[in-house]
């Protein structure tokens, strides 16, 4: 289970003496643990884990942007290197060229053909590359697709 290589993934981090990589665990640990209260006695499996480690790692790389915008180096290295440890916890993500495979095979399924059925073909991409690519890049390649 996931949530049991972050566990083990903490030790090893204790003993090796990583501040960064401890740190990054325990937070992923700590999200965990408030899903896991808040979901009214629900077993947290390992999607719930995933999807708690693909919001982590956006928002570490949103942060290190935002600090290399603002000229402040130090501390998007930090950012940096949180994103690269939460990124060891999450499935191989698609290149722009399977995302747009996956998206020309659900519009020829959906029979898209216009803008007016990005919908359709959002609902079921969503569902079918959740985890394993970006939503920005999805919508952005199925409305290009669309507009042809």
């Amino acid at each position: 289970m996931l949530s049991e290589q972050i566990n083990q993934a903490i030790k090893a981090a204790m003993r090796s003496k990583d501040k960064v990589r401890l740190s990054t665990l325990r937070d992923i640990k700590s999200k965990i643990m408030v899903e896991a209260t808040s979901a009214s006695g629900q077993e947290i499996t390992d999607a719930v884990v995933l999807k708690i480690c693909m919001k982590l790692h956006k928002q570490r790389k949103e942060t290190y942007a935002l600090y290399l915008e603002q000229g402040r180096d130090d501390l998007a290295k930090e950012e940096f290197e949180q994103a690269e440890i939460i990124e060891t916890f999450l499935p191989k993500m698609f290149s722009e060229d399977e995302v747009r495979a996956e998206v020309v095979e659900v519009i020829k399924v959906v029979g898209a053909s216009g803008p007016q059925d990005m919908g359709k073909c959002m609902g079921m991409l969503t569902k079918k590359l959740a985890g394993k690519a970006d939503g920005k890049l999805i919508s952005s390649i199925v409305r290009e697709e669309l507009s042809k």
